[in-house]
Parts: C-alpha cells; sequence; structure tokens
C-alpha cells in the first residue's frame, strides 16, 4: 500500500493519511471476507488479506504476481483478457457467483465484487471483494432439492393435492386429484372451483370458517360431488396460509378418496343384515313348518272324509289352501336363510334354461321377447337344478312384471375368470373361474335406494296382493348356499340385469334322472319307525301312515328310536326320521340303526339342517329327502318310492 501513500502525499497531510492507511490496513487484515489488490494493467495480484490466503491454501508470497485466472474465476486465457478488459473499464463490477480454485484443486463458490481506482500518474489498481457463498450455495442447493422433492411429492402422491383461494380457485392441483373428480387433465381440473364440488355450498363455507379459526382442519369425512354429480367421499386434510395481517390467503389441502372403502363397508354391512335376518327366518320357518305340517295334514285327512256336507269341504278347502300358501313362503324363507338341504349336482346352467324354456315362455307372455345367448363351451358347476330353475324363473317374472306394455328378456351364460380388482369391486366374491349367468330386461328399472333393499325379505315395489317380497330373497339365499354370487345393476328407465356367478368345478354334468312313468301304488304293509320331535306332527304323521296300511313305531328323539329298534323283533322297514333331533341326529341316528338293522332303509324329513348339517355333508347328494310341510300323497308317495327302490339305489332316489 505504500505506491498509495506517495501517490496521496500532495494532497492529505502526512499525519492524516497515515492515520487513515493504518485504519485501512487494520479493516483490509481482519476482514471476513477475502480482497486482492490487482494490477490493472497487468491483471497481477499486488496484495491479498490473511482471509483469502487462508481460504485459497496457498501463502502470501505465492499468490503475490499470480494473475487472477491462475485462482479459477477465468481460467480460458481469451475469455480471462476479455474480463480483465472489463474489470478495468468498469468502475462497478459485480457476479453472483464465480469459482475460485484452491491450491489442492477444490473449487469454491464465491460473490465476486470489482472497484477500479486510480493512482499516481494515472495508474489504476483494481480491488476485488471475495465472499465465500458456499453455505448459501449449499443452502440454495438444498432449497432446490426440496422444491423438487415437494414437486414430485405433489404431483405423485396419491392423495388428491390441491393449493386453493379461499373463494375455491383452484391455484394447483395433482393428477390424483383431477382423476378423482373425473377430469382427463390437470388443466381441466384448474378451471373448476372447488366449492362447487360441495353439495351444499353452507358446508364450504364452514370448512373455510374452520380453517380460518383453528388454521387447520385433519382427518374430516365428507361426500364430494363430481361434475357429473356422481358421489365423492373423501377423508379431508388442509392447512391455511395467512399474509402478515392474518388474512386467510391460500388453502392446502389433500383428500384422500375411500369412496370404494366405503362400498365395501355398506356391502359387509348389507351381508351382515342379510345374515342376521335370515338366521330369524330359519329359526321362525323351522317351527312354522311342523305347525303347517299339522295344519294341512288333518286338513287332507278331513277333506277325505265323505260325511262332510260341501260347505264344511269348502271351507276346510281353503284352510288346507291358506296352509299350503304359507308352506310355500316359509320355504322361500328358508332358502333365503340358506337352511334349506340342497341336494346339488354337477350341471350346466344352459340345460337350468333349456330345461323350463317352454314353461318360461308361457309364464312371461308372448308381448315379451326372450332371447337366450348362451355358450356352448360352458364350464359345469354344483348346484340344485330344482333351485336353480325357482332362480332362473324368479328373475324373469320380475323382468316380466317391470315391462308392462311388453319388451326384451336376455338371458346370457359365459365363463368368467374373476381377477383382484374385480373381487375388489364386489366384495365379498373371491377371484377364481366362475360360470355367469345373466338376465337383463328392458323394463322401468330402480333407483340406488330400491336397489339396496331388493334382495331382503319382504321387500317389494309391486302393490298390494302382487308380491310377498320373497322372491329376490328366496334367489339371494339359493346362490349364497350353493357357494355363488349374485349381484344386481340397475338405473331408472335404463332396465335391469341380474348376474349370478356360480364356481366351476371342472366335471363332466351328471345325467338328468327321468321320471318313472305309471301309477305307484300308495298303500303298504311294512313296519316304519317314524321319529319325530314336534309331538303334534308326530301323531298326524302316524295317522296318515296308518291309514294306509302301515304300522308305525313313533319315537320323539334319536336314543328313544334305538331303544325301540332293539327291543322289537319283527322286520322294520323304513326309518323315517327328521334331520334335526335332540340328543342324537337324524344322520347320527341312521348310521347307528344302520350297524342293527343293515337292510333297513332310510327316509330324511326335514324343515331346514342347521348350518353343521349342511356345511359337513352328512346328507350326501341324492339322500331320500322330503321337505316340510308335506302333502299327504306327496308323503305316500316319497315312503312308497323308497321301500320300492331296489338298496343299492336308495340313495339316488
Amino acid at each position: 500500500m505504500s505506491k498509495l501513500s506517495k501517490a496521496s502525499e500532495s494532497k492529505i497531510p502526512e499525519k492524516v493519511f497515515r492515520g487513515s492507511e493504518r485504519k485501512y490496513r487494520r479493516f483490509f487484515e481482519a476482514a471476513k471476507d477475502g480482497i486482492l489488490i490487482l494490477d490493472a494493467k497487468t491483471g497481477q495480484i499486488t496484495d491479498v488479506n490473511p482471509f483469502l490466503v487462508n481460504l485459497l491454501g496457498y501463502s502470501y508470497s505465492e499468490l503475490l504476481g499470480m494473475r487472477l485466472w491462475e485462482i479459477g474465476p477465468f481460467k480460458d486465457i481469451k475469455e480471462s483478457k476479455r474480463a480483465l478488459v472489463e474489470l478495468q473499464e468498469k468502475d462497478y463490477i459485480r457476479y453472483e457467483s464465480l469459482p475460485l480454485e484452491t491450491k489442492d484443486g477444490r473449487s469454491i463458490p464465491v460473490e465476486f465484487v470489482s472497484n477500479v481506482y486510480g493512482l499516481n500518474k494515472g495508474k489504476k489498481v483494481i480491488q476485488c471483494n471475495i465472499r465465500d457463498i458456499t453455505k448459501r450455495k449449499e443452502g440454495e442447493d438444498a432449497l432446490r432439492r426440496s422444491v423438487e422433492e415437494y414437486r414430485f411429492f405433489f404431483q405423485s402422491n396419491l392423495a388428491g393435492n390441491y393449493v386453493a383461494t379461499p373463494d375455491g380457485k383452484i391455484i394447483a392441483c395433482n393428477s390424483a386429484f383431477a382423476t378423482m373428480f373425473g377430469f382427463t387433465s390437470i388443466e381441466a381440473a384448474l378451471e373448476l372451483n372447488i366449492a362447487s364440488l360441495y353439495p351444499d355450498s353452507r358446508d364450504r363455507q364452514v370448512f373455510v370458517d374452520l380453517i380460518k379459526n383453528h388454521r387447520l382442519v385433519e382427518h374430516t369425512s365428507r361426500e364430494l360431488r363430481r361434475p357429473d354429480g356422481s358421489p365423492v367421499y373423501v377423508i379431508e386434510n388442509a392447512i391455511g396460509k395467512f399474509n402478515q395481517l392474518g388474512e386467510l390467503t391460500e388453502i392446502l389441502g389433500y383428500l384422500i378418496d375411500e369412496t370404494e372403502h366405503r362400498k365395501n363397508e355398506q356391502q359387509l354391512r348389507q351381508a351382515l343384515k342379510m345374515e342376521a335376518v335370515g338366521q330369524l327366518a330359519g329359526g321362525i320357518s323351522h317351527d312354522f313348518n311342523n305347525l303347517l305340517g299339522v295344519i294341512n295334514g288333518y286338513s287332507e285327512i278331513l277333506l277325505g272324509n265323505p260325511e262332510f256336507d260341501e260347505v264344511t269341504r269348502r271351507r276346510l278347502g281353503e284352510i288346507l289352501h291358506a296352509g299350503q300358501r304359507a308352506a310355500s313362503l316359509t320355504r322361500q324363507l328358508l332358502a333365503f336363510s340358506r337352511k334349506q338341504i340342497l341336494q346339488p349336482k354337477v350341471l350346466s346352467l344352459n340345460l337350468v334354461f333349456e330345461g323350463i324354456d317352454n314353461m318360461l315362455r308361457r309364464v312371461i307372455g308372448e308381448q315379451i321377447e326372450v332371447r337366450a345367448l348362451l355358450d356352448p363351451n360352458l364350464e359345469a358347476v354344483k348346484a340344485d337344478p330344482t333351485q336353480m330353475e325357482q332362480v332362473l324363473l324368479n328373475f324373469c317374472v320380475n323382468a316380466r312384471d317391470a315391462m308392462p306394455d311388453g319388451g326384451r328378456i336376455t338371458i346370457e351364460t359365459a365363463n368368467v375368470e374373476v381377477d383382484e380388482t374385480f373381487a375388489a369391486l364386489h366384495y365379498p366374491m373371491k377371484p377364481g373361474r366362475y360360470a355367469r349367468l345373466a338376465v337383463s330386461d328392458t323394463g322401468i328399472g330402480m333407483e340406488k335406494n330400491t336397489l339396496g333393499h331388493i334382495f331382503e325379505p319382504f321387500f317389494t315395489t309391486k302393490g298390494p296382493e302382487k308380491g310377498t317380497g320373497l322372491g329376490l330373497a328366496t334367489v339371494y339365499g339359493i346362490v349364497k348356499q350353493s357357494g355363488g354370487y349374485v349381484w344386481a345393476h340397475s338405473e331408472p328407465r335404463q332396465g335391469s340385469t341380474f348376474s349370478v356367478y356360480l364356481p366351476t368345478v371342472g366335471e363332466k354334468t351328471e345325467p338328468r334322472e327321468h321320471q318313472s312313468k305309471g301309477r305307484e301304488t300308495m298303500r303298504g304293509s311294512e313296519t316304519i319307525l317314524l321319529v319325530e320331535d314336534a309331538a303334534l306332527l308326530r301323531a298326524m304323521t302316524r295317522q296318515l301312515l296308518e291309514e294306509r296300511g302301515y304300522t308305525v313305531l313313533e319315537a320323539g328323539d334319536g336314543n328313544e328310536a334305538l331303544e325301540i329298534a332293539g327291543g322289537y323283533e319283527a322286520t322294520i322297514a323304513l326309518l323315517l326320521t327328521d334331520v334335526v333331533l335332540p340328543k342324537i341326529s337324524g344322520p347320527s341316528l341312521a348310521e347307528s340303526l344302520l350297524q342293527l338293522r343293515p337292510n333297513i332303509k332310510v327316509l330324511y324329513v326335514s324343515g331346514y339342517a342347521n348350518v353343521g348339517i349342511i356345511d359337513s355333508d352328512v346328507l350326501k347328494p341324492g339322500t331320500a329327502l322330503l321337505q316340510k310341510p308335506f302333502a299327504v300323497e306327496e308323503l305316500a308317495k316319497k315312503v312308497r318310492q323308497v321301500l320300492d327302490a331296489r338298496q343299492d339305489i336308495v340313495s339316488s332316489l
């Protein structure tokens, strides 16, 4: 700095100059930024402060005489000469970021500021202030990465992210948000006002007020609406952004779509409700069947008495007719509650339709077209053919009633592979191979609320005296008990489609049974062991059998039956037993009795079987079975069939 002193001697008093020089030198030496002095003409370093010496790793003497570009900012010679000219010509230059190179080869980002000062005799120096901005650059890089990560998180998050003004204008949103509300692009969603998604504008205002008062909203369940009106159920989380005056300026939120979760919950609740109703219906039907058996049985007996006049006989006929209608209702309740004993066979659903095609067309009527689209390669399922006919008939009758002015019913069958996605949307369906039976109509259709109740017992949309509300409940029970699933789709004025999915079994279908022709004798002289715990029904059944010539031994439970059989010396030709008995079940009784009397034949009677007996397959397919409540002639015919059958084909009845 001695040259600066000489240049100033004539202008500044020596004492003042020396004092200023010392102050500047103290500042120069203590500065926390790097300072170097360049000869403006040559670009050589003429002075450098300790901070820059330490920063660059050179010694003071090593730096003196070096040119600026040797420590990094302008490595290219042409560039360095151009930069030097620029430094010489401009009094002040500032570079936001330049790289300096340390002695050990490290690059340090610096902020570079230069000032040109004139000295005596026209000589100029350039003072360069150099600030290490490593930490600032690291902070900027970290901020940039943070912004990029936030942008990536915002855009790729599965939740619907958005930024909106308090009045609902969407400033930004991600793809998930756009998809959630049915938009094909983010740009389309940005044209939306988020307030329009709220079914009630007051709900939106309550939400904004909560943000203003509490600054955030967490885990709030809410129903929003797509622009097409369809519901979207979300979990809403949002936080407010406020200015210095405390005014809400933006709302940052994310929405978790739980529409499918809600749908699954509703399906589960519906399934549990149906199960509970089914258990109640099954229990009532069991006891009611026994009472109906007594009512109907004695009505038939009395009708056979020739001593009654015509008026009495007509009244008895009405009693019997009412009892038979009640019996039909209980059978449907048992089907709904899945408490029937099915007699499943390996069959094709195509054959189910073909077996009742003619009858179906007569029932439907000529004003309705019936179209069948049957897959010729349809795989076999295991189901009760009679029950599946009832399923198809119920679907078609409901379709007919939905088209009072005529229309078209389409019956389709197809093989279907249900994947994880489809199963998840149709809880509790499981992935796998199914045969599908679908019945579609072009009728009046149903609203969503109606659709949610159609499989419930006694729910009907038909007028008084036109329906019991048990048709589809029966279908539901039959399909569920057969291991399948049933779904309905309908919209007002768009018709309805009912679809049954039954798991395929990969076996060949069994041949159809042919009904034997010719009149069967309904009387006999054999001994029958009757086991029934309902005393009134047991007494009535005994009377019916004895009137037809049979000898009847009766027991109220399995233990009593074994005791009677053990002490009876003559032949017992038939065990006629209820499936569900106290102490010992009907199948267990039959097994024990067959050990004592190997030639005895067995006919089961049932109003329903409990779930344990059905699920354990105690009653094998084809077992001789008579369903309660039974008619007199039905009992006589079944007893005669079992007694007359060869021992090796009894189980096929």
